[in-house]
């Protein structure tokens, strides 16, 4: 999973439709009243039932009091790169800060040259880009004077400036390899379209952009993650088609997985654009905000599980097959699970759980290969801390010693009463981060380990039914805190189901990165 920090931001992609321009910009208006971030329009200047995509941003721009702006992406064949720069700092200069530049190499070469452009091929188009973003950073530097002596754009002495209001991002719509790399190298973010990046191609082209940064010497968190989207609110199918949770849960996943930090919903209907702003955006946020922020938990100290020839040996180990993070040069530990069992209930069969292909003892791993380990770790660390707070928030409760100020220094972001609703509210909350965590790795995770390694196979299975029988005993979790609240249940059916959540999820944990930890080094999937 990669998680590059960056604050979440949400837009809206609008057709910049001639037939009714006053309708434009009021979607624009609805987007700002909705909360979301950004306003987007095609950038298509050979279109004639399109209005010109500057002219409209500026509209917007007047018409909006905080949103930025941007062409998503702009047309660079007809639009010089010097004249680009001075609209898009003028307009930032004019709104206060609120531009950012969607930039691309150019498509539909045909309709470009009847309208006085070049026509490129693919090759010379990423060469005529990279020489544009010199120009245009040149420009928006300030100085005497720019020179940037290209094939393509030949600027010798033309005056720098105007500078614009704050540091506008230049994000580039980029598909094939040679422009990933460029975007790694140069660019301040990714600007792609589901459309034509689908889901099972976003991590393939991640890791792309972040070899290409690194090798430039940029860390990849340089570059932020964004995504044209599009969907449909409703019954519940695939991604993107279901309601404002199963849209938040999904973009949360893909925020964790894959970095994405910018979502943009392509819709000119003003109800989708409104509840994605109202309903979406704030619960993609708040799961997110609980994902990140990891209260640090005490490592387990015990002895970690021992590689033998006949198998495991040692604290956790019956049942259990050769532990794949045990190896020399991994610097990452799997959690041994010690054996406690709260429940008399048992779910599944331990001993029947798959083991992966044996580890290479002698391979050393580097510190980018261990940092998806770590991560996977320090995920689960999480989950373990919180499930430690439900239980003693829940013995708490049931013995009426919590009060308001032990209760606030109980969870670092949370306000918590003496009262079952808002133990309810906490438990649900916990329920959903557990969910969203698997809910990643069946989406995400778990197709690439399949591909990467087919004897791994045995083990994802598992895990995924694992995953399915942990979720229904959440939905117990639910439905013994609905009976509390409503006064039909009491806290010993809840301090039981909390048992049987604890038992599953911390053995299914430690089951979980028993397996996994070194292919996630090896193959570097994350």
């Amino acid at each position: 999973m990669t998680d590059y920090g960056h604050e979440l931001l949400f837009g809206t992609f609008l057709t910049p439709s001639a037939a009714d321009p006053t309708a434009v910009v009021a979607l624009a208006q609805v987007s700002e009243a909705a909360g979301l971030d950004l306003v987007s329009v095609q950038d298509h200047p050979y279109q004639p039932a399109f209005l010109d995509a500057w002219t409209l941003l500026s509209v917007i721009a007047a018409a909006t009091d905080r949103v930025r702006v941007f062409p998503n992406v702009a047309n660079l064949p007809l639009r010089p790169p010097t004249l680009l720069a001075r609209s898009a700092a003028s307009l930032d200069l004019l709104s206060g800060g609120r531009v950012e530049l969607g930039l691309g190499t150019g498509a539909f070469w045909e309709a470009i040259v009847a309208n006085g452009g070049p026509h490129r091929e693919p090759g010379a188009a990423v060469d005529a880009l990279e020489e544009a973003i010199a120009v245009i950073r040149a420009i928006w530097a300030g100085g005497r004077s720019v020179r940037v002596e290209g094939e393509h754009y030949r600027v010798v002495g033309a005056k720098a400036g105007p500078a614009p209001a704050h540091e506008i991002g230049i994000w580039l719509g980029a598909y094939k390899p040679r422009m990933l790399r460029v975007t790694g190298r140069l660019a301040d973010g990714w600007l792609p379209s589901l459309g034509y990046a689908g889901l099972d191609a976003l991590p393939a082209m991640n890791r792309t952009i972040d070899d290409a940064a690194e090798k430039a010497g940029r860390s990849p968190a340089a570059i932020r993650r964004l995504y044209n989207i599009n969907g449909r609110f409703g019954r519940s199918g695939d991604f993107l088609q279901g309601s404002a949770a199963d849209w938040a849960e999904q973009l949360t996943a893909l925020t964790l997985a894959e970095g994405i930090s910018g979502y943009i919903l392509a819709s000119d209907n003003p109800t989708d654009i409104q509840r994605f702003g109202e309903e979406v955006a704030p619960r993609v946020r708040e799961m997110t905000t609980t994902h990140r922020v990891r209260p640090p938990a005490p490592r387990d100290t015990r002895a970690p599980v021992v590689v033998t020839e006949g198998g495991a040996t040692g604290p956790g180990a019956a049942g259990q097959g050769v532990p794949a993070s045990d190896v020399t040069g991994l610097g990452v530990v799997a959690t041994p699970d010690d054996g406690t069992r709260l429940s008399e209930a048992r779910l599944w069969d331990e001993s029947a759980r798959p083991t992966g292909p044996a580890p290479d003892a002698d391979r050393v791993y580097t510190a980018r290969e261990r940092a998806g380990s770590r991560q996977l770790v320090d995920v689960h660390d999480h989950l373990r801390t919180e499930l430690l707070q439900i239980r003693d928030l829940v013995e708490q409760v049931a013995t009426g010693g919590l009060d308001v100020g032990s209760a606030r220094s109980a969870i670092n972001t949370m306000t918590l009463r003496q009262n079952n609703w808002t133990l309810g509210v906490y438990c649900e909350s916990y329920c959903r981060v557990v969910t969203t965590h698997h809910t990643i790795e069946d989406t995400s995770l778990f197709p690439r380990l399949r591909r990467a390694d087919a004897r791994l196979a045995p083990v994802v299975d598992r895990l995924q039914e694992e995953h399915e029988i942990i979720h229904g005993v959440i939905e117990d979790v639910d439905q013994a805190l609905v009976a509390l609240v409503s006064g039909e249940g009491d806290i010993s059916d809840l301090r039981a189901v909390v048992d049987l959540l604890s038992d599953t999820l911390l053995s299914h944990l430690s089951y979980e990165e028993r397996e996994l930890l070194e292919p996630l080094a090896r193959l570097r999937v994350l």
